[in-house]
């Protein structure tokens, strides 16, 4: 299902693609529930797509739509860190919990809606990375969303997206063709890798400058 930038179906003044994320707030606060992942085991499943994809070790990253954070502790527990690490989120739980859980030095949350803002995507990152951020942006979001993130990646814009159906059967999910992505990537640049053998209806996009 496709949602569109504005006021949410329930009436409220919530843009429609942030409404499923506050709802879950609304229920867990920083807990895992509001990420609005399967479970654990497929958000490990997809954060090793993306340490396949590119290497974090040593770069400035920035993580649009960070949650808690469990990116960043995934990439250092696999020894692939990042020099620096900018987590930004528009959820306030999720952003309090990233922030309490990461208060290291070369770490940063910044709260901030990306797609209301795509300014804040520019901060200067090697990688900008959008990891389940984008499953619940309707086309022209979505679409609008990673052409901002590769022009705000200095090096590598690296992002998941749901494929199929299989995975997007809940109400507030959408997904997007395999080949329709790639065309958009085509637009934008010729060295670009999509992987999508490590979980069935999901893939993963890095797209290089």
């Amino acid at each position: 299902m496709f949602y569109n930038l504005g006021v949410s179906e329930s009436g409220s003044s919530n843009p429609a693609y942030l409404e499923p994320y506050l709802q879950a707030a609304g229920k867990h606060g920083g807990g895992f529930g509001s990420l609005l992942w399967a479970s654990p085991k497929s958000q490990a499943t997809r954060f090793r797509a993306l340490t396949r994809a590119c290497r974090f070790k040593g770069k400035m990253v920035l993580d649009a739509g960070c949650g808690r954070g469990d990116l960043l502790d995934f990439l250092e527990e696999s020894g692939d860190g990042p020099e620096h690490y900018v987590g930004l989120e528009a959820v306030e739980a999720l952003a309090a919990a990233a922030e309490e859980r990461h208060t290291r030095e070369r770490a940063m949350i910044v709260r901030g809606d990306f797609v209301k803002e795509p300014v804040r995507l520019f901060v200067g990152a090697d990688i900008v990375v959008f990891s389940g951020s984008l499953n619940t942006l309707g086309l022209a979001e979505f679409e609008r969303t990673i052409k901002t993130g590769f022009e705000a990646a200095t090096e590598m814009l690296v992002f998941n997206f749901l494929c199929s159906e299989r995975l997007a059967g809940a109400e507030h999910l959408s997904w997007h063709r395999r080949e329709d992505v790639e065309r958009l990537m085509g637009t934008l640049t010729l060295d670009f890798d999509l992987l999508d053998d490590y979980l069935d209806g999901d893939a993963t996009v890095v797209a290089r400058r």
